[in-house]
């Protein structure tokens, strides 16, 4: 689920961690709860950006209380200081001090951009000298906002509507639509399948494709603001499983004409647009056309001149689902040529095509899935991937031959690396951790064995008292292998029996156990060891990056194939002589929070204690695009959602359980938890509560720490 909190599972053991250093301090709840994002965060490259057209890329540096821009040539690392934030500030601010550098976006080798509230600059260099100008003020409100590097123009969005500053400084507005409920130039879907944007400038810059979206057939639904008196009521257009949902179309704006033109996508309306890809000629549009179902693909080209569907390039089918999460991918100089990710063999894995629609070959096959498109090195004839091809717990980069799909690593420590390649493909960022690296940081030739470190980030842990961390492996009830790992508390000893807190999620679209740093995964639970709880976690089926036989053995039953996984690790946890099994706890949130529940209701014998935040309680309340994915419509499969209805089961209750919710909750709105609780009334169960007032789905901030001792002090008063 997106926006959802991390989790924990289970396994049997295959390799453990133990740190030797100086084990002195606790952690304060504060720094095992946000440590991470702040004072214990591993030192990382700041602002890393490629600049184009050169072998080259700029950073921010800190150095003396200074911090500036600098680049960097590759590969002989020669550096050259753009500008100050002293400078910046001197030019553009009349010397108010900057509190920090702005992130960068680089045009071209001499020419980048970045925006700061609704103003946008730009900083050039001018007979050798690095300049910051003002480019232009948008309108209050301006959001979106996108500058395109060939043409100049800006898009952006206002409220619910789209406009174009042009190069020559006219804004014009692209649409003007003056009901609220049809949103145009934003995200659509609700953020599934891979869109995280409504604007698609073309390759040259001088039309834009973007989303328009009617949401007028879909139920308002009240999110209301309790910091006014009187609580005010903010109307959300929200579609739940089985209802309603929103239309969109795709819109092509001609900014010579100024006139638009909307793609024939066809009916029925509340079908999905995903993948949304110019052609490089600009004559055409491409856009994968999803039913409801969500178990029919088209891949169709439109014309963006009339806006007819030129021709289908192919279709794909799946008895579940199909998932599609990307565009298309046209090869440098090839305008015929594309790839396309694809399912279809159980694996996402990439296909080259013609623009025919005719397969030319497949690139990557294995019993392992492609992450990402890191881009093309035009010299070798290679597309650079990331992939799970070593293990579903690491991430590695890799050159994949466009002429005989013949594989090589680009990397060649154990671990998690997230990669950034350069514009012509030659040099490749890789910045990974694992268990016992916080960080690393380099660069490294495509091509040739060529690499620079640039940062080894230090161990901000190495002070604090830490717990040892073993990697287990369970299998499914059906054999298939479950990946966990179980923190131990500290100053271990094998013959007492501690408490155990399970920490779960478990879901879609997400995986928690993962070759990186810190090994725990999350320094609350090495807090809880600390305090002398262990503490297990692990990925089930249906979670992320195992294939879609994993992925898929949820289908039409959510919460009851997890379930089963989760009470492997129970019985794991149960048959260790240190484990306290009248004392076992289980937290999770969001999906996470609806498998808390559903434990403590459907098998109400295992656990003592537990904390459901954000929890999904009803399946048909939750959104359309994500439940009826997985579980078909209500209509469709009234059995499903009847055994995973846990309103239906409050009266099985039998040990403690505290759910928790933000007011405000936009996700898994809060009327989940208000109609259990009326269960439980009506069922005479007793049960805890607490609301987070004005926050969303996630509890962040000062105010995370305040839930995490929450959670903390429930465990203890139940489980110690």
């Amino acid at each position: 689920m997106k926006k959802a909190f991390l989790v924990l599972l289970t396994g049997c053991v295959m390799s453990a961690w133990q740190y030797t250093y100086a084990q002195q301090r606790m952690y304060t709840m504060s720094e095992a709860t946000n440590g991470l994002r702040m004072e214990l965060a591993p030192e990382k490259l700041k602002m890393f950006e490629w600049i184009p057209g050169e072998n080259a890329y700029t950073r921010a540096v800190s150095a003396n209380g200074s911090t500036a821009w600098v680049k960097y040539s590759v590969p002989s690392m020669k550096a050259d200081t753009l500008l100050t934030a002293a400078n910046l500030s001197d030019q553009l601010f009349s010397g108010n001090a900057l509190r920090s550098l702005p992130m960068l976006k680089w045009i071209n080798a001499s020419n980048a951009w970045f925006a700061m509230g609704n103003k946008v600059y730009t900083v050039s260099q001018k007979e050798g000298k690095w300049q910051g100008a003002s480019l232009c003020t948008l309108p209050e409100g301006a959001e979106n906002v996108s500058l395109n590097p060939k043409s100049n123009q800006i898009a952006f969005t206002v409220n619910n509507n789209l406009f174009l500053r042009t190069a020559d400084g006219r804004t014009l507005p692209v649409t003007n639509d003056a009901d609220a409920n049809i949103v145009n130039g934003k995200s659509v879907h609700r953020d599934e399948f891979g869109i995280s944007g409504g604007i698609f400038f073309s390759p040259n810059g001088d039309q834009l494709a973007f989303y328009r979206m009617d949401q007028r057939m879909v139920n308002d639904y009240p999110v209301v603001d309790w910091s006014v008196v009187p609580a005010k009521a903010n109307l959300i257009k929200y579609p739940m499983a089985g209802g309603k949902s929103h239309e969109v179309t795709l819109g092509i704006y001609q900014p010579t004409t100024q006139k638009t033109i909307f793609l024939k996508t066809g009916l029925p309306a509340d079908h999905y647009l995903t993948g949304v890809t110019w052609a490089p000629d600009q004559q055409s549009v491409y856009i994968a056309i999803l039913n409801r179902e969500q178990n029919h693909l088209w891949l169709n080209q439109y014309s963006t001149a009339t806006g007819d569907l030129v021709k289908t390039l192919f279709e794909e089918t799946d008895s579940k689902y199909v998932h599609p999460e990307h565009g298309l991918t046209f090869v440098p100089g090839k305008n015929d040529q594309f790839i396309w990710y694809s399912d279809r063999d159980g694996f996402r894995h990439l296909y080259l095509y013609n623009t025919n629609g005719q397969l030319i070959r497949q690139l990557t096959k294995g019993e392992w899935v492609v992450n990402d498109i890191l881009g093309f090195n035009s010299g070798t004839g290679e597309i650079v991937i990331t992939t799970a091809k070593e293990s579903p717990m690491e991430k590695h980069a890799y050159a994949v031959s466009l002429k005989n799909a013949a594989m090589r690593r680009l990397d060649n420590a154990a671990g998690w690396h997230e990669a950034q390649l350069s514009h012509d493909g030659n040099y490749l960022l890789d910045v990974y951790s694992s268990a016992n690296v916080p960080a690393v940081s380099q660069v490294v030739a495509v091509k040739g064995k060529w690499a620079q470190t640039l940062l080894e980030s230090k161990d901000a842990l190495k002070e604090f008292k830490r717990p040892e961390i073993r990697n287990v492996t369970l299998k499914a009830d059906d054999g298939t292998p479950l990946y966990g790992k179980i923190i131990l508390p500290t100053d271990f000893d094998s013959t007492r029996k501690y408490p155990v807190i399970v920490y779960l999620y478990n879901g879609p679209n997400v995986q928690l156990i993962k070759n990186t740093w810190p090994a725990s995964g999350n320094l609350w639970y090495e807090y809880m060891a600390q305090h002398g709880y262990i503490v297990f976690t692990m990925d089930g089926r249906g979670s992320l990056n195992r294939g879609m036989a994993f992925e898929q053995a949820t289908f039409r039953q959510l919460g009851t194939v997890e379930m089963n996984d989760q009470l492997q690790g129970v019985a794991y946890l149960k048959s260790l002589p240190y484990v306290n099994a009248d004392k076992m706890g289980v937290h999770g949130w969001s999906f996470g929070g609806f498998m808390t529940t559903s434990l403590m209701l459907r098998h109400p014998d295992v656990f003592k204690a537990a904390v459901a935040g954000g929890p999904v309680i009803d399946w048909s309340m939750y959104e359309i695009m994500y439940t009826e994915r997985y579980m078909d419509t209500p209509q469709e499969n009234p059995q499903g959602y009847a055994d995973n209805n846990l309103l239906t089961k409050t009266k099985n209750l039998k040990g403690h359980l505290m759910l928790i919710h933000g007011t405000n909750d936009d996700v898994v709105v809060w009327q989940h938890s208000i109609k259990f609780l009326k269960s439980c009334v009506d069922t005479g169960t007793q049960v805890d509560y607490f609301v987070y007032p004005g926050h969303l789905h996630n509890v962040l901030g000062k105010d995370r720490v305040h839930l995490m001792q929450k959670i903390t002090d429930y465990f203890d008063l139940y489980l110690k």
